[in-house]
């Protein structure tokens, strides 16, 4: 496909104040590029889905640490999901695409805008070591505060340091560093841009000015010429390249909005864009994000701060360990529930009181991000005793995820934040059973809104904003209806409570075995040498 970097063309976009209205009627497709399939949905101006489509990609594990895709694999998969979408609501309906992708992403592009490495995602921890040495350093905590994004082996900054030194040769050929909108972008519409959502993720953005930040450029090796121009969430550009308007079946004057990145838009997608009103989501992994005026970080670094638009951000903490946790107990304590495994591991679970007879798990499957934005942690059990049985442990595992998102939740009053209300989503909160343990645990109501898409849902409201359809993206606030509200019970809330601050002192008492098993490790058996017969 066209769409390749010439002349030194790098933006051709315009602010939404630009851009002559669409007539009443129509629809905007909203698409979001997820960690493993994209989502394309298009949506009234009330909000209502009219037709959507998923097209999914592999995530591949070549090597350790390594978490990597196919750009022209995820580039057809968008195309594919929006021509899809468009077959099915028609051509003439559609007045506009709106992106949103999943941050941290990184490819290095030639001069002409050819693809010379994969997609390193935001699984991709090989810049373990480059991120810890930087979160050590002296002006490590100052440039989290600034830039907003954790010194962790997740964001882009650690990886262009670890491609600095251990790809020298490769990065003298790279021309453009870009996130896989960019990409994306740059094939269906012949413009590098970043927006100050993705841009904010990156590690290399000062949140006070929406520049590159000249420390982080430094530290990474790069210049500002080399990343694609920061533009507004709004940005329309003012079209598609021939080959992507065949690909999608859109006429090539077809309006795109740049869009933003897939947790601030969550937020969006599901009311969660006023002061006070927080998006939690637990699928895999876990977020908890709240939206604010101002930019902020605490002063620990224990969240994130991320735009959504140039006045309008979002601050919270993402988790590694959230629905994969209740997998791991599945296969390593009760191999025998199937088809499918939940109800009767949740049912088991049940069995045991709040607090686990006093077992609690740290839940670092996965290392962790927030609020410690470590790659060091382990899972661990602590409390272990001879009256514990199966259901003590697969409780403990869940009541460890919620804890963990307890601690970000802390971390976000300590930035200032007031979090009055709480909307939950996720594929693990169709059980009312971790429904009611979140709540106990954060002693908060928890909301849980009606049919909302999510993040492609945020996408196409920001694009309805952008080309005039709404008068402000804040008009989601009427749009969302609650299905319910679970509230705390009192007994089990004052449980969680007590608990807390021994769960938040275990981390740090656990760094030093943390440390030694991660060097004993390498050095350790993977398999029986002689297996029993």
């Amino acid at each position: 496909m066209s769409g390749t970097i010439e002349d030194g063309q790098r933006q051709v976009g315009r602010s939404a104040e630009q851009h002559t209205a669409a007539s009443p009627g129509m629809v905007v497709i909203g698409v979001d590029l997820g960690t493993t399939s994209t989502k394309a949905v298009a949506f009234a101006t009330d909000g209502t889905p009219v037709a959507s489509h998923s097209a999914g990609y592999p995530l591949e594990e070549p090597h350790p640490g390594h978490a990597v895709q196919d750009s022209s694999r995820i580039l057809d998969a968008v195309l594919e999901a929006v021509r899809t979408v468009v077959a099915e609501v028609g051509a003439a309906r559609v007045a506009g695409l709106s992106f949103s992708a999943a941050m941290h992403s990184v490819i290095g592009l030639s001069p002409t805008g050819d693809p010379l490495t994969e997609v390193v995602t935001w699984a991709d921890t090989r810049s373990r070591a480059q991120a810890e040495r930087l979160r050590a350093s002296p002006g490590g905590l100052a440039l989290h505060r600034r830039t907003g994004t954790p010194l962790h082996p997740m964001s882009p900054l650690p990886k262009l340091i670890w491609f600095r030194e251990q790809e020298p040769k490769l990065c003298e050929g790279v021309g453009f560093w870009v996130g896989i909108k960019e990409f994306v972008l740059l094939r269906m519409c012949g413009a590098l841009v970043t927006d100050h959502s993705i841009a904010s993720a990156t590690g290399l953005m000062t949140m006070a000015t929406l520049a590159w930040d000249d420390e982080a450029l430094t530290l990474a090796g790069i210049t500002a010429d080399q990343l694609p121009e920061i533009v507004s969430t709004t940005t329309v550009l003012p079209g598609l390249t021939a080959d992507a308007a065949a690909a999608t079946g859109l006429p090539q004057s077809t309006p795109v909005v740049v869009g933003g990145a897939d947790g601030p838009l969550a937020n969006l997608g599901v009311g969660a864009v006023r002061p006070g009103v927080a998006a939690c989501s637990i699928g895999t992994s876990g977020a908890l994000r709240v939206a604010v005026e101002k930019p902020a970080v605490d002063p620990l670094g224990g969240v994130f701060c991320y735009a959504l638009t140039a006045t309008r951000w979002v601050v919270g903490g993402a988790i590694n360990n959230g629905g994969l946790v209740l997998g791991w107990a599945h296969d390593a304590l009760a191999p025998e529930f199937t088809d499918p495994p939940e109800p009767e591991l949740l049912a088991l679970a049940a069995r045991a009181a709040p607090g686990s007879g006093g077992l609690l798990m740290l839940p670092y499957l996965l290392s962790e991000r927030a609020p410690h934005w470590s790659s060091l942690p382990r899972g661990a059990y602590v409390g272990l005793t001879r009256a514990h049985r199966r259901e003590h442990l697969v409780r403990a595992a869940i009541e460890g995820v919620c804890l963990q998102l307890a601690l970000v939740l802390g971390s976000m009053r300590a930035a200032g934040l007031e979090v009055t209300e709480i909307r939950a989503t996720g594929g693990v909160m169709r059980s009312p059973f971790w429904r009611q343990m979140l709540a106990d645990t954060l002693d908060m109501d928890i909301a849980f809104a009606e049919g909302h898409e999510g993040s492609s849902f945020g996408a196409a409201l920001l694009g309805m904003e952008a080309l005039g359809l709404i008068p402000s993206i804040d008009v989601v606030a009427d749009m969302i209806e609650i299905e319910e509200v679970v509230r705390p019970r009192p007994a089990a809330a004052a449980v969680y409570t007590t608990l807390l601050p021994v769960f938040t002192e275990l981390y740090d008492a656990l760094v030093p075995a943390f440390t030694s098993l991660r060097r004993l490790a390498p050095s350790l058996p993977a398999e029986l040498d002689d297996p029993p017969a």
